[in-house]
């Protein structure tokens, strides 16, 4: 049995001066794409055809498929660091504070699912591609967390463990629940704000004392 086979999206020329919409589109395709077939599966052919445009029209905004994943994989961490700096300087206790950025966390992954793989789950060959910028910006974006952590190991508000392996324990086990939910979509899974508010009641409170 044959697969069916589908003529390639072709989306409406842009007018002059649009080229940013033309360059979003672009990197909304890829991000599908390279999680879909691996960055070895994914090329620039099959990324312009998802467009609808031609390879030569997308050599115009990206020099090649790393320099796309790059900018893909940027974005997120950019993204996910804006947010952990707003959330950490809040005049708020800091469980509530970690709380809040492990909550946007979670709901960032599940509204994201494809940029979110391209970040926190990347094979050998995206990995690779990363950069020291992209390493600063990752460590930057877990610093700003960690140090919330340990203002409540600080306070002596950790049961057991110390800073480091908290906030390990927590980043690691939010990130697990979103991997499964992602790559598990035809599990009975829970309502999201259910399965959200289980996992970090279930850590903080069985981490850290009131």
């Amino acid at each position: 049995m044959t697969a069916a086979t589908t003529t390639p999206r072709r989306s409406a020329r842009k007018p002059k001066g649009d080229g940013h919409l033309r360059r979003a589109e672009i990197l909304d395709a890829a991000e599908r794409i390279f999680v879909a077939e691996g960055y070895e599966g994914a090329t620039i052919r099959k990324i312009a055809d998802e467009v609808g445009v031609s390879s030569t029209a997308l050599y115009m905004h990206f020099q090649d498929k790393g320099s796309i994943l790059l900018e893909i994989c940027e974005a997120t961490i950019k993204q996910l660091l804006e947010r952990n700096s707003e959330l950490s300087a809040l005049p708020l206790d800091p469980v509530t504070r970690v709380q809040m950025m492990l909550e946007a966390y979670m709901r960032w992954g599940f509204g994201h699912p494809n940029a979110y793989e391209l970040v926190f789950a990347p094979g050998p060959a995206v990995s690779s591609l990363w950069n020291e910028g992209m390493q600063d910006l990752g460590d930057r974006c877990y610093q700003i967390f960690s140090g919330v952590v340990r203002e409540i190991a600080a306070a002596g508000r950790l049961r057991r463990g110390t800073a480091d392996s908290a906030a390990q324990a927590l980043w690691g086990a939010c990130h697990g629940v979103v991997h499964l939910v992602i790559h598990r979509p035809h599990f009975d899974w829970a309502a999201q704000d259910e399965l959200i508010d289980v996992t970090l009641d279930g850590l903080l409170h069985g981490l850290i004392t009131d």
